[in-house]
Order: C-alpha cells, then sequence, then structure tokens
C-alpha cells in the first residue's frame, strides 16, 4: 500500500482533485437552487408537499440507476455525473431551508413585524439568520452524501477516486481499492469539519459566545 502511494502519488493527487471538483459544483448547484426554492415553498405552502415528494423519490432511486438515466441525456461523462450528483444534493438542502425558515418562532415574527420590517427585512435579518444551523446541517449532509456518491461516478468516465477503486475491484488489488476508499472517506471529514466552522461563524450569537 505504501510503495503504491508513493508511485502513483501525482494520480492520487489528481483523482481526488477531481473527486472535489465534481463534488463541489454539484453541492455549489444544490445550494444555489436549494435554498432560495425552500424559501419560495415558505410562501407557497400549497406546492411544498409535491416538490418535497419529488425530491424524495429522485432520493431513492439508486445511485447506478440514476446515473444510467442522466447518460441518454447528458452522455457519458462530467456532465452527466454532476447532474446526478444535484440531484442526490439538492433533497437535504431544501428540505432544511424549509424546515428551518419554517421552525423560527412566530412571536419572533410578530416583535419584528411590530417593528415595521417588511418580509425582505424579516427574511434576510430574521428568519435566515436563525434557519442558518438547520440550512448548514443540509449543506453538511448534502456534501458527505455527494463525496460517497461521487466515487461511482468514474464508471460513467467522470474520473475522480472511484476510478481507482474501481480499478483495484477489476484486479483484485486492495492497494489500489485502498487508495481511492481513504482519501474519498478522509475528504469526506475535511470537508464536513470546514462546514461545520462556516456553520459556526454564520449562526446568531456565536460572536457573542466566544467573547
Amino acid at each position: 500500500m505504501i510503495d503504491f502511494v508513493i508511485q502513483s502519488y501525482p494520480e492520487i493527487i489528481e483523482r481526488t482533485i477531481e473527486h472535489l471538483y465534481l463534488t463541489a459544483i454539484a453541492v455549489g448547484a444544490a445550494v444555489i437552487v436549494g435554498i432560495p426554492t425552500g424559501i419560495l415553498l415558505t410562501r407557497t405552502r400549497h406546492v411544498s408537499g409535491p416538490v418535497m415528494g419529488v425530491s424524495s423519490v429522485i432520493q431513492t432511486i439508486p445511485s447506478l440507476a440514476l446515473l444510467g438515466l442522466m447518460i441518454p441525456l447528458f452522455g457519458i461523462g462530467v456532465g452527466a455525473a454532476i447532474v446526478a450528483l444535484f440531484l442526490y444534493a439538492l433533497l437535504p438542502i431544501l428540505r432544511n431551508t424549509f424546515t428551518g425558515i419554517s421552525g423560527v418562532d412566530k412571536a419572533v415574527i410578530e416583535a419584528g413585524r411590530g417593528m415595521g420590517m417588511t418580509d425582505k427585512q424579516l427574511l434576510l435579518k430574521v428568519q435566515l439568520p436563525l434557519a442558518v444551523p438547520v440550512i448548514m446541517a443540509g449543506v453538511r449532509t448534502s456534501t458527505v452524501i455527494n463525496v460517497g456518491v461521487a466515487t461511482l461516478v468514474g464508471l460513467i468516465g467522470a474520473g475522480g477516486l472511484g476510478i481507482l477503486i474501481f480499478q483495484g475491484i477489476a484486479m483484485v488489488r486492495s492497494d489500489l481499492i485502498l487508495a481511492g476508499a481513504i482519501p474519498a472517506a478522509m475528504l469526506a471529514l475535511v470537508l464536513d469539519f470546514i462546514l461545520s466552522k462556516a456553520e459556526k461563524k454564520l449562526s446568531p450569537g456565536r460572536k457573542g459566545d466566544r467573547q
């Protein structure tokens, strides 16, 4: 294992960067789409059920099946992989945004209205700051899920650490499997740690607590 890592260090780094790229693009797109959509659903609750239902159904589709469904639409490669990863990342962010905004204490909202705040001001200054921990929990969940699912996209030629894992399986070599699996696990832990720190910085009251 150590000899293989020393010999193949450049390839492992390259595959890790590819893995990080795929995850970052997919989760970033899910954040851009999921958070505004979650906020919108709190304003249009009559459609929240169907939207959440569709998102939940997508989440239940097996990873390999979803990748297979993407190939006729986006071809083999990075495009199909990113769309599939985006769909997997969307539900936790969408659901947590909806739950976080909806869970803000009604008394706090009424107090804001009593101070003359508009709906936009309430959202930006009251609801979103209070919902940050719940929203960030969704982002962290999506990120960890995506790091794991991204190991499968090597099957459709999208790169990533899954390439090493599947090569190891095909050649019955545990060193190759571990060379892909260990960096993927470490990447998930590092990203979760970074996002937990971001959550603490963004959450209201944290600055005062530190002081």
